[in-house]
């Protein structure tokens, strides 16, 4: 990655994106270290510290911190993305949509981008109200009037919003991909506070050295294990015939159809950790039952720890790995496109049995990609339960949008490169 930055920088127009880029993100970073008013910053971050392994920690994390400090960029890319998924869900439950999306064009792109930020503020205000009522709850704020309501409510909308807003930017005038940059951002600002925790463990005597390079080892093995899958893909063969038009004959020519084996990339992650979690997120907010009791010992079976949601955490990831990768990749219109270009794949004939031989490649490739989002989930939770660190329950989710964010980045300027080196040789 550092190598393809600095082939890029080499070239001015790609240098003055990155340049833009990096300015954003410093804004970024400024406004997660600006608090809103009227709120005990302290107070509120020993309460989320104590709510790591609910849907606040993951809400926390993805914010790079800025949700448990109360900033004006609380809520971070959270609306924005939920508003997005939900759009998603809509286009293929709403014909409306769908043709919109399919037969649209350009016109119908920038529509649903319109009504995903409609969405995005309405999202935004409710999680801002919810966060600012837990506060509330909970003796928080110092101030409970109504215009410190209207102050923190409308800060953590116009911080959301603002955020949405320069991630366009940067997919517009930076380097692309702007709300994962964001994201990339984010989370890559809480290493430090990550490591000076780790520093605390070991001279408190919470863990020892031994269980940190165990820790290290196995972000490593991550890595490595994410970057390899991340790139395959099964590549099925495909003919065109050749047929002529006028004086001229086209086709003749071989393709491939590529299938990467992770479709849907972190979102079956987050949907499943985001369910799992809401057990234990609602056993937080209510009474400690007695011990031995049997609400005790159901609490103890749905904790991030138990070998029982590591369970249902897996099978819920395989589930809509499943459903991500139908709504992505639709075998019948891609046999249908491949009939009317002309296009078939050996060995099957076009309609039907390519569909289904689509089909089966699909649910194949989709297993193993859902097998591996799952293995890159239980991997912190197992190395958590070992060194007794709850923390390392979202890890995995950390580790795979660093990872994936990061080689879409380097794709992305390196396309960019290729694109210029092409203008330039035909100029």
């Amino acid at each position: 990655m550092i190598q393809t930055i600095r082939k890029a920088w080499a070239i001015p127009e790609l240098r003055k994106k990155i340049i833009f880029t990096a300015l954003i993100l410093l804004i970024f970073r400024i406004g997660n270290a600006i608090p809103v008013p009227y709120v005990d910053t302290s107070l509120l971050s020993s309460y989320l510290n104590q709510l790591s392994t609910t849907v606040l920690g993951l809400y926390n994390v993805m914010s790079g911190g800025a949700f448990a400090d109360a900033t004006i960029f609380a809520l971070g890319v959270q609306p924005y993305i939920n508003s997005s998924i939900i759009i998603q869900l809509l286009t293929v439950a709403i014909p409306a949509l769908e043709r919109l999306a399919r037969d649209g064009g350009e016109e119908g792109k920038k529509k649903i981008q319109s009504i995903t930020r409609y969405a995005t503020v309405a999202i935004a205000i409710l999680q801002g109200w919810g966060y600012y009522m837990l506060m509330k709850n909970y003796g928080i704020l110092t101030t409970t009037n109504v215009w410190a309501a209207l102050v923190i409510i409308v800060s953590f909308i116009a911080g959301s919003s603002f955020v949405m807003w320069m991630g366009e930017q940067i997919t517009e005038f930076g380097i692309g991909n702007g709300i994962s940059i964001i994201l990339f951002a984010g989370i890559l600002s809480r290493l430090p506070s990550t490591i000076g925790h780790l520093s605390s463990y070991l001279k408190a005597g919470t863990i020892t050295w031994w269980m940190v390079v165990l820790m290290v080892l196995g972000v490593l093995a991550l890595v490595v294990f994410i970057t390899h899958v991340n790139e395959a893909e099964r590549r099925i063969p495909v003919q065109y015939a050749k047929r002529q038009v006028g004086r001229k004959l086209y086709g003749g020519q071989s393709s491939t159809l590529p299938m990467k084996v992770n479709m849907s990339g972190v979102l079956p992650i987050i949907f499943a950790q985001s369910i799992a979690m809401i057990p234990s997120t609602i056993a937080a907010f209510c009474k400690t039952p007695t011990e031995g009791t049997f609400w005790y010992g159901f609490l103890q079976a749905i904790d991030t720890k138990s070998v029982v949601y590591m369970i249902f955490y897996f099978l819920m990831i395989i589930g809509f790995s499943y459903f991500y990768a139908t709504i992505q990749f639709n075998p019948i219109e891609i046999s249908n496109n491949l009939k009317k270009n002309g296009g078939f794949i050996p060995g099957f004939r076009p309609g039907k049995p390519t569909s289904d031989f689509i089909s089966k490649v699909l649910n194949k490739i989709t297993m193993f990609g859902a097998i591996y989002l799952g293995v890159v989930a239980i991997c912190p939770l197992i190395i958590g339960k070992i060194v007794n660190v709850p923390a390392l329950a979202i890890g995995g989710t950390s580790v795979i949008i660093v990872v994936g964010v990061a080689l879409e980045t380097v794709r992305a300027l390196e396309s960019q490169m290729l694109m210029r080196q092409y203008k330039g040789f035909l100029e």
